[in-house]
């Protein structure tokens, strides 16, 4: 690659930078703002759109609905970066914005399955798989738009703008839904109130169009459309031919695989650990991430702006390696600050399975729709969620699985030959083995007096610090990897698959790596694991992108 030239490189930001990194920005707000309404809304979701079934089965479809709008994201990669290396990155991502805004919007909108039957619930469904089909499309273009606009030499800093917007996304569905929630009755809540956070999006839609109207073309694909350079084929040329597609393979396992790992790791597993594993209640588990968040989002900013000094590569990969070193440690003094009694029952009070090792299934459950019912899996599956850690025994073929508390022995059962009795043995099950737990120092919850919060959020802003080295870089470092002609396409599928398969399957994974183990930080290894796996592919085939010159198109 030649060397971009430097003309340029230390002139003030303009209005018109300002307003194109404002309007490529507003995409991200949304897609975090929707990711984070989905997350707190379920159950009023699931209670209006599948009313028709039991609550559990609701909640199940609900998250089948989140998965397979998850699922599309690769699929809106491919199909809109190949628009936006035909027609245009303006065009593009102005039709993505306006496609996923309304999806969005539309599901405050749409009836209840009491008033419109089956109908609700698969219009529901559409509505997400349209917003993910468009958001597959819109950080590529994002990126893109806005790399292309910027000088020579601070292409980091201008990109890492975007990368601020997912934690105001959070801050903005924090906002409305908890202002809701003190506002109106819990009723109102869940009769109306659930669907004004859905349907003020179109407040951001309607500016963040208005902006994108307003835009020109990107310069570096006007001057190859003039140039009749552009590409015919973009996806053809982009995956088919194995010069680009190894770089695509490059950028998956050499960048966004591990960014997505640290990143979701960071932000989303700490708080599922908080809340699942520690016991702290929700509300005081996200007003520590949210603190967190607020602290180390300038970091995106510093982070951004490094790399353009010193590069792409250095930042990222010092952020895997951090990862890899410190999770455990980290973690281990998460728990020590957010729950001690946990810790000491964990080192005092040792838990043995005994089980049969065939029927112990390996609880891997993205969508929560699989169904776990040996002796085993119930035993195990009991511990998981009940935070404790416990020692694995095998047994004989066709063994009942046991758990052993100190000297007690509680019997498990196989839920799918109970029949009838499925429930009353459930109960019975539980109830004995919760208070053998219980009576091993095991707590049922976090206690709040005990939670020492200037540690928890120190720890947490060391995590969210991580999160910023592996993703402020990263756009940057994907537009520079692909010439102009491929760009929106090579970039957007690694981008996606990366962080919607690689990231998103995080806590599931983690979850089902703890139950089988029988150690509550084993879950970790799966981020160390990711992140350990970029650095070493970074490391050894990862060029120095920061001094491309991205108006080359080959």
């Amino acid at each position: 690659m030649a060397m971009a030239s430097t003309v340029d490189s230390h002139r003030p930001m303009t209005a018109e930078d300002r307003k194109v990194i404002l309007a490529s920005s507003v995409g991200t707000i949304f897609e975090w703002y929707d990711f984070y309404l989905a997350g707190a809304l379920a159950a009023n979701i699931a209670a209006n759109f599948f009313s028709g079934v039991n609550p559990t089965a609701a909640f199940i479809f609900t998250l089948l609905g989140f998965a397979a709008g998850f699922a599309v994201r690769p699929f809106g990669a491919l199909f809109f970066g190949s628009l936006g290396d035909l027609i245009g990155r303006k065009y593009t991502f102005l039709v993505t914005m306006t496609l996923m805004g309304l999806a969005t919007f539309v599901v405050g909108l749409l009836p209840s399955y009491a008033s419109i039957g089956f109908t609700a619930p698969v219009l529901f469904i559409l509505c997400r798989l349209i917003q993910g089909l468009a958001l597959g499309g819109e950080y590529g273009g994002a990126a893109t738009y806005v790399a292309e606009h910027a000088p020579a030499g601070r292409r980091g800093f201008y990109t890492s703008w975007i990368q601020t917007t997912a934690t105001v996304g959070l801050f903005l569905s924090l906002l409305v839904v908890v202002g809701l929630r003190l506002w109106l009755t819990p009723e109102q809540f869940a009769v109306w109130g659930w669907r004004v956070p859905f349907l003020l999006s179109i407040l951001l839609l309607g500016v963040s169009v208005w902006i994108r109207l307003q835009l020109e073309e990107s310069p570096a694909f006007l001057r190859i459309k003039a140039e009749g350079t552009h590409s015919k084929t973009p996806l053809r040329e982009a995956f088919g031919r194995w010069e680009n597609a190894k770089v695509a393979l490059l950028a998956l396992f050499g960048g966004t695989a591990g960014q997505a790992a640290v990143w979701y790791c960071g932000q989303f597993y700490a708080l599922f650990f908080l809340t699942k594993t520690l016991k702290l209640d929700e509300t005081t588990s996200n007003i520590v991430i949210a603190v967190a968040l607020g602290i180390g989002t300038p970091f995106f900013i510093l982070f951004g702006w490094l790399s353009d000094k010193i590069g792409r590569k250095p930042i990222i990969l010092a952020g895997c390696l951090l990862a890899c070193v410190t999770y455990f440690p980290l973690f281990g003094a998460l728990t020590n600050a957010v729950n001690p009694t946990l810790e000491q029952a964990l080192e005092k009070s040792p838990v043995t399975v005994t089980a049969d090792p065939k029927e112990c299934s390996f609880q891997f459950n993205p969508t929560g729709t699989a169904s776990f019912t040996t002796s085993c899996d119930v035993a195990k599956s009991f511990l998981a969620t009940n935070s404790v850690n416990y020692a694995n025994v095998a047994a004989p073929a066709g063994t009942v699985a046991t758990i052993k508390v100190g000297d007690k022995v509680i019997s498990s059962f196989d839920r799918g030959k109970a029949g009838a009795d499925a429930a009353a043995k459930t109960k019975s099950f539980t109830d004995e083995a919760t208070a053998a737990i219980r009576a091993a120092g095991y707590p049922a919850s976090a206690d709040k007096a005990k939670v020492n919060m200037p540690v928890v959020i120190l720890i947490l802003t060391i995590l969210v610090i991580y999160v910023t080295m592996v993703y402020a870089p990263i756009a940057a470092l994907l537009v520079e990897l692909f010439p102009t002609r491929i760009r929106y396409s090579g970039m957007s599928l690694p981008y996606h698959i990366g962080n919607g398969w690689f990231g998103g399957f995080l806590p599931p994974t983690a979850f089902a790596i703890v139950a089988a183990t029988g150690n509550i930080y084993s879950g970790l290894w799966y981020p160390i694991a990711i992140a350990g796996m970029t650095f070493v592919i970074g490391l050894l085939f990862m060029p120095e992108t920061k001094d491309r010159d991205i108006y080359k198109n080959d």
